[in-house]
């Protein structure tokens, strides 16, 4: 039966979605478009601003900034370029301009191509905090933003919550703010890596897929943290219940064909084929934001 799985997302803009679909109107909630027609960038601001907003929306009260750009997937290096500016434009609003030490936090399996973000992205960023440590400030003349990463790998690798590893770092080295990078689940294969969440109520890993673990977040830091996301992967139940929705004549006849879909498609997940190439091109593309928001 449907009934026993839902189709997932991390995405507050597709939770959004959902109600619209239903034409309800989400009291606590409000909603900010803009669109830049010349780049192709589309950014939509979700605030969460009541626990009523929050308990509709099944999501934290906080902002959630998400950046769609149709061609993100394509090689093109202007584009990137662009798409890198908005991000962190984003960025520097929610963290600030004064001086900060910042831990960035490579989330995922650097071994599993569409779990690979985090990992990748850490790999592309510029870091300081030692320089400035080893040299002093003046090494650095002009960078207010003092940056260290860890990628803390996944329990299957280091058999510890990725949430235990962090805390540790936190408190040893005392960051001012934490930014993770972390792969998410859609649910449209239309934003499957063609779009970028920046939040700033931190992050569930493994929660699009069904396999939560330990929230990241500033009530468990003691620091504000900054989730930064790029769906990868869309939960195969989804694109059966699109294609079952524009196949039947009716609607009855929908729901009909739905109740005779096997539970067991809900533990599978779809990536696109060039997911290698992708995750190489978003991740430098996220990298690069990050290096303009902390330089």
């Amino acid at each position: 039966m449907l009934g026993e799985f839902s189709v997932r997302t991390d995405l507050a803009l597709e939770a959004k979605e959902s109600f619209e679909e239903d034409d309800v109107e989400i009291r606590g909630v409000q909603i900010e478009e803009s669109a830049d027609e010349e780049k192709e960038i589309y950014t939509t601001i979700v605030r969460i601003v009541t626990e009523n907003g929050a308990k509709a929306m099944g999501k934290p009260v906080g902002n959630y900034i998400t950046l769609e750009a149709p061609n993100m997937s394509a090689e093109d290096e202007d584009y990137h370029r662009e798409i890198s500016a908005v991000l962190a434009g984003h960025l520097r609003k929610l963290m600030g301009e004064e001086e900060q030490t910042v831990l960035v936090v490579g989330l995922g399996n650097r071994e599993v191509t569409p779990d690979a973000l985090g990992p990748s992205v850490v790999g592309n960023l510029k870091i300081t905090r030692h320089i400035v440590r080893e040299y002093g400030k003046a090494s650095l003349e002009g960078v207010k933003k003092l940056v260290s990463a860890i990628v803390p790998g996944v329990m299957a690798q280091t058999g510890m919550e990725t949430l235990e590893i962090i805390k540790g770092v936190v408190e040893e080295t005392k960051p001012q703010i934490v930014i993770v990078i972390d792969a998410l689940a859609a649910r449209s294969t239309k934003r499957l890596n063609r779009t970028i969440q920046i939040t700033d109520t931190g992050i569930n890993p493994g929660s699009g897929v069904g396999n939560h673990r330990n929230g990241i977040n500033q009530e468990v830091l003691g620091v504000p943290v900054i989730a930064i996301g790029v769906p990868t992967v869309v939960d195969a139940a989804t694109i059966v219940n699109d294609s079952v929705e524009q196949a039947a004549e009716t609607k009855e006849k929908s729901q009909s064909i739905r109740e005779k879909i096997s539970p067991h498609l809900n533990t599978m997940f779809v990536t696109p084929k060039d997911i290698d190439e992708t995750i190489k091109r978003v991740s430098f593309t996220i990298s690069e934001g990050l290096n303009m928001a902390l330089s």
